[in-house]
C-alpha cells in the first residue's frame, strides 16, 4: 500500500496530498486578491501548475476541476484565462459554481484531482 504525500502541510490543511497515483489539491486561492477574475484565475492557475509538478503530474492529466466563483457574473473572465490555460486535446471534466468565498476579495477558487 502506498504511503500518503502531503505538500504544504499548515494546521488545518495540506495544499495536497498523493495517494494511489492520484494527486488532491485543496482549494487554490490566489495570493493578490487585488486582481480582476482573470489576473486571480491565472495565478490560481499558475499554482496548480506548480503543485502538480511537486507531484510529477500536469494539467494533461486533471481527472476533475471544481471551480468556485463568487460572482457568476464574472464566469466569462474566469472562463478567458481557464481556456488560455486548459489542455485543448485533454479538458478535464469540470463543475463551476457561484460561492461565497472564505475572503470576500478572492473571486475564484479552484480545486483539481490529477492521476499522477
Amino acid at each position: 500500500m502506498s504511503d500518503i504525500k502531503r505538500t504544504n502541510v499548515e494546521a488545518r490543511y495540506s495544499d495536497m496530498a498523493v495517494y494511489n497515483g492520484v494527486a488532491y489539491l485543496a482549494g487554490q486561492v490566489p495570493d493578490d486578491a487585488s486582481l480582476d477574475m482573470q489576473g486571480q484565475t491565472r495565478q490560481v492557475l499558475e499554482t496548480i501548475d506548480r503543485l502538480l509538478a511537486q507531484a510529477g503530474t500536469n494539467k494533461d492529466r486533471l481527472l476533475m476541476v471544481q471551480i468556485f466563483i463568487s460572482n457568476i457574473a464574472e464566469i466569462d473572465e474566469m472562463n478567458k484565462a481557464w481556456d488560455a490555460w486548459v489542455s485543448k486535446t485533454n479538458a478535464p471534466p469540470r463543475a463551476t459554481v457561484e460561492a461565497r468565498l472564505a475572503n470576500p476579495d478572492w473571486k475564484v477558487e479552484i480545486i483539481v484531482t490529477a492521476a499522477v
